[in-house]
């Protein structure tokens, strides 16, 4: 299965294994929940998935890479025990606490939660030495002499033998106690994440149009060659900050990265186009409705990798503007959400500011708190600090003004939010507007084609852009949409692509 369905399925089976009865015990007693073993090639995202999920199920999370381990750290240092048995004293070797189970209880401590991931990573990757820990780890849920705290849900991840030498296969018996889940790439459910990201758009139109680039692994005599999400994803991040420093991205640069000699080679081509289409074609200009003549011209002529490319890039700056909108929308919602706990909270006899104050400290220590617990990703922590700051500005405006009184007090702040509401409305009016002129432009260059019916499908496939639709009412949208059965007419233009490139490598 692809890693979006995977990672249902793990969300599903940790909600059953955390179902309690009315007496306060697991349905699923903590025996008979069967660890979840995660098969899949290399960077594939496993471990962002386990951290998505614990908190999107408001559940802790530890996770370790067990090659990084040996014997002692894994199940603990021995010791020698005085015991008696029917009179008679015998030593005992007894083990030490093992680092990763005191992992879990400090996880508990630090944030109050009882119920978590351990996750354990490349399992099946480990040394001789401690190959038998991780079988009687998967089996009985141990380390040493310790057990996993009830509440804590494992999941183990490995690759497939035919990417690592090192590989182990478990045995029947094991296998026979793990509920395992096989994962596969899919580019086309790897989009989706990747849109929300942020990744760079000339990675996601580039590989629109190279899918099988997508992921990679080859052996050869001088070693391996590969290309892997995690790969595309960490370049998306260099290619976004050069960007900003004016610095060039070039093959080599590309392929420590992407270490694949030809990938890395044909996606620098198609960067390089990739700029120069971005300028030739000025999207910033075709989004504010001023589209010169000799545009649609160059079009008429243009190859239909290039017209795709140049629908990328007009995607690419679309999905900018939809996130900045949802980013306004989420801020303004989540500060009005804050203000009626204010109003609230005034009517118990708060001195207007101090209360401001506390809740302005409060919001930012436990962002602080969350993000280094791994509760809320960065885009969550970022719009809580800006959620504390504005507390905590509406703080300084009401100790200014020397107003003390609760109902002046709220007047003032609803003002302020009324002005960031009107900034909300203004950014998504401009998006709103953007849209339209990328409808004209599409309608004017392409009509009702096959470059529309790939526009309206990527429109879908973004979640920016799918909210913003959802929220905000655009009729040739819908028009389209309901008009051309996007998704069939695309894999069958993305298809031809595929065989055309074939016939032109002599393949």
């Amino acid at each position: 299965m692809n890693i979006k369905r995977a990672k249902k399925e793990i969300e599903n089976t940790i909600k059953a294994y955390l179902q309690k009865d009315a007496y306060g015990d697991y349905v699923i007693p903590s025996i008979r929940q069967r660890p979840i073993l995660l098969i899949g090639a290399p960077g594939i995202g496993k471990t962002q998935i386990m951290e998505q999920i614990a908190r999107e199920c408001d559940i802790a999370l530890v996770a370790y890479t067990i090659t990084h381990h040996t014997r002692q750290s894994a199940i603990g240092l021995p010791f020698i025990l005085e015991k008696e048995f029917d009179g008679k004293k015998y030593s005992v070797t007894e083990y030490t606490m093992s680092e990763i189970i005191g992992s879990v209880h400090e996880q508990m401590e630090k944030t109050g939660c009882r119920e978590g991931i351990l996750f354990i990573d490349e399992i099946n990757c480990v040394s001789e030495t401690l190959a038998p820990t991780m079988l009687q780890f998967l089996q009985c849920k141990t380390f040493g002499n310790q057990q996993v705290p009830e509440g804590w849900i494992i999941v183990a991840a490995g690759n497939p033998p035919e990417y690592n030498k090192s590989v182990r296969e478990f045995d029947v018996v094991t296998l026979d106690r793990v509920k395992k889940i096989d994962v596969e790439p899919e580019f086309s459910v790897w989009k989706e994440f990747a849109y929300t990201a942020g990744v760079h758009g000339a990675i996601i139109s580039y590989l629109e149009l190279k899918k099988e680039n997508f992921y990679q692994m080859e052996t050869r005599v001088d070693g391996k060659r590969f290309a892997t999400a995690r790969g595309w994803q960490d370049l998306s991040e260099l290619l976004t900050v050069y960007e900003k420093l004016g610095l060039e991205v070039d093959q080599e640069v590309i392929f420590q990265y992407i270490q694949h000699e030809k990938i890395a080679k044909d996606f620098a081509n198609y960067l390089e186009l990739y700029y120069k289409y971005q300028t030739d074609y000025q999207i910033q200009r075709i989004l504010e409705g001023n589209v010169r003549e000799s545009v649609y011209e160059k079009l008429k002529f243009a190859p239909f990798d290039e017209r795709l490319s140049v629908i990328g890039l007009l995607l690419a700056a679309l999905s900018e503007k939809f996130e900045a909108a949802h980013d306004a929308d989420a801020y303004v919602t989540t500060l009005f959400d804050a203000l009626k706990n204010y109003r609230r909270m005034l009517g118990e006899g708060s001195i207007p500011a101090e209360l401001l104050d506390s809740m302005s400290r409060d919001i930012l220590f436990k962002a602080e708190v969350d993000r280094e617990n791994g509760r809320i990703d960065r885009k969550e922590e970022h719009l809580q600090k800006k959620l504390g700051k504005a507390l905590d500005n509406y703080a300084k405006i009401v100790k200014t003004q020397g107003i003390t009184e609760s109902k002046e007090a709220f007047e003032c702040v609803r003002a302020e939010f009324v002005k960031e509401n009107e900034k909300r409305e203004q950014i998504i009016s401009a998006v709103a507007e953007n849209l339209e002129c990328a409808f004209d432009f599409m309608e004017r260059a392409f009509g009702e084609s096959q470059e529309m019916a790939v526009f309206i499908t990527e429109l879908t496939v973004n979640f920016y852009g799918a909210k913003f639709l959802s929220e905000n009412e655009c009729g040739r949208f819908y028009k389209y949409n309901k008009g051309l059965l996007a998704n069939e007419r695309r894999a069958s233009i993305l298809g031809g692509i595929e065989e055309v490139e074939m016939l032109m490598n002599g393949n």
